[in-house]
C-alpha cells in the first residue's frame, strides 16, 4: 500500500457509512458487523472523505474549522495520521 500524499483523493470503504447519531451526539461509522463511534475530529475528517476531496484540500478545510489548532505541520501529520490508521482499518480506500 502507497503512503498517502497531499493529491491523494480519499472515500469511505463502500461497506462503511458515516452517518451523525443524535441519540449519541456524534458521528458514528456503521457497517455490517456493528459500529464503531468516533470522537469529533475522526467524525470531522471521514465526512470529508467523498471521493472527490484531495487530502491537500481536506486538511486545508480542517484548518479552516480548527483555525486554534497546533500548527498547521502539526495538524497536517495528525490528520495523515489518522488517515493511515482509517485505512489500515478498511475504512478508507483512494479514488
Amino acid at each position: 500500500m502507497t503512503a498517502l500524499t497531499a493529491q491523494t483523493i480519499v472515500r469511505l470503504t463502500p461497506t462503511y457509512r458515516l452517518q451523525w447519531e443524535q441519540m449519541q451526539d456524534a458521528y458514528v461509522l456503521l457497517y455490517p458487523d456493528g459500529m464503531v463511534t468516533l470522537n469529533a475530529t475522526a467524525g470531522e475528517i471521514l465526512a470529508r472523505c467523498d471521493g472527490v476531496h484531495s487530502v491537500a484540500e481536506i486538511i486545508a478545510d480542517l484548518q479552516r474549522l480548527y483555525p486554534a489548532a497546533d500548527a498547521a505541520t502539526q495538524l497536517t501529520a495528525d490528520v495523515l495520521e489518522f488517515m493511515e490508521v482509517a485505512r489500515n482499518e478498511g475504512w478508507l480506500g483512494t479514488v
